[in-house]
């Protein structure tokens, strides 16, 4: 799956391609030339994290190596919220100093990774 993001409409900053693996999420963030800049790695096994009460993170990371740069989390927002709401409260980090497109194609991932992972799946008889 690939997320082109756009700003304005119309100009591409940016492209969000999920990759494949078989134990974490993973996704690439790619240029609007779709060259590699970041990659996103989230936990092995996401249901955990949220049945332990804890956030969740995707780590933002180089290409080169480890190096973490920031991260997405979903973020535990308390017992009732979360079990009577279908509210999320999500947080985003990274440097000051990245380039506004990649940013801007940051934000589409966080908004990926919630439809991705966070959202409820609706069924044929749950409109």
């Amino acid at each position: 799956m690939v997320l082109r993001v756009e700003a304005p409409i119309g100009q591409t900053v940016g492209y969000v391609k999920q990759q494949q693996s078989c134990m974490a999420p993973k996704y690439a963030i790619l240029d609007g030339n779709m060259d590699k800049v970041l990659r996103i790695e989230g936990p092995v096994c996401i249901c955990q994290a949220i049945c332990c009460t804890a956030d969740v993170d995707f780590k933002v990371l180089s290409i080169e190596g480890d190096q973490q740069l920031g991260k997405i989390s979903k973020q535990w927002s308390g017992l009732l919220k979360e079990t009577f709401t279908k509210a999320d409260n999500f947080g985003i980090n990274f440097p000051m100093d990245l380039d506004v497109r990649v940013k801007a194609t940051l934000l589409g991932a966080l908004f990926l990774i919630e439809f991705m992972h966070f959202e409820e799946k609706k069924n044929n008889n749950n409109y």
